[in-house]
């Protein structure tokens, strides 16, 4: 199950930002996956806890939403949607295209808590510039 090395990828990415903002905390993460990504959503969600356990990310929701694949038509230039065995023009039916979403993995945003108490005791610590 490669799902759980790509959580761990995930959870270690997903931990550098929480350190660079000081972050507390993770309540939320929401990625995208395609359907041409190789990455099963159900099997995700099984590793993911696997994966967080022990992190700033322990008890956050995993929000998972669909990306669309779409295709670029080398024949008639027209981007359209496509399905997953049918990667063919939606215009003119061509199968000459270009896949131009619907095979990533993206880490598309972060929910985090910072610690209040520490950002008021940087805030008090800061010297005069006058």
């Amino acid at each position: 199950m490669h799902e759980l090395a790509v959580c761990q990828a995930l959870i270690g990415q997903v931990e550098q930002v929480a350190r660079l903002h000081r972050a507390r905390a993770i309540t939320a993460i929401t990625v995208a996956i395609g359907p041409l990504a190789g990455v099963e959503a159900p099997l995700l969600r099984q590793a993911y806890p696997l994966a967080a356990a022990g992190t700033r990310a322990e008890g956050a929701a995993l929000i998972i939403e669909t990306a669309p694949i779409r295709v670029r038509c080398e024949t008639c230039g027209a981007e359209t949607d496509a399905t997953v065995n049918r990667l063919v023009c939606g215009r003119c039916g061509d199968w000459h295209t270009q896949v131009l979403s619907g095979d990533e993995l993206v880490l598309a945003s972060i929910e985090l808590i910072k610690d209040e108490k520490k950002g008021e005791r940087e805030k008090r610590n800061e010297k005069p510039l006058i």
